[in-house]
């Protein structure tokens, strides 16, 4: 267990944080899944909604810092080559 104060302080903010973090990469998971069900399902307007809602999504978490902008650019790059792939 920590002595100090600061340290002590430290490990709150840390698990604050580490469970913050995992709501946003859940959520991640679950907006890039819709994409993607969506798109072997075949349906493009359904896959063009998802779409849209997970571009925000992913560009939103980029302000927050969760995600990396190249991180970001890359996931919205590869779902949207799926969408116009139907």
């Amino acid at each position: 267990m920590a002595n100090h104060k600061s340290s002590i302080k430290r490990i709150r903010q840390t698990l604050v944080r580490a469970e913050r973090n995992r709501f946003y990469r859940t959520r991640l998971k679950n907006i890039v899944k819709d994409v993607s069900t969506a798109v072997e399902a075949g349906n493009k307007e359904e896959a063009t909604t998802a779409f849209k809602v997970a571009n925000k999504q992913i560009h939103k978490f980029v302000s927050k810092g969760i995600l990396k902008k190249a991180t970001a650019a890359r996931k919205v790059s590869r779902l949207h080559k799926a969408v116009n792939a139907l």
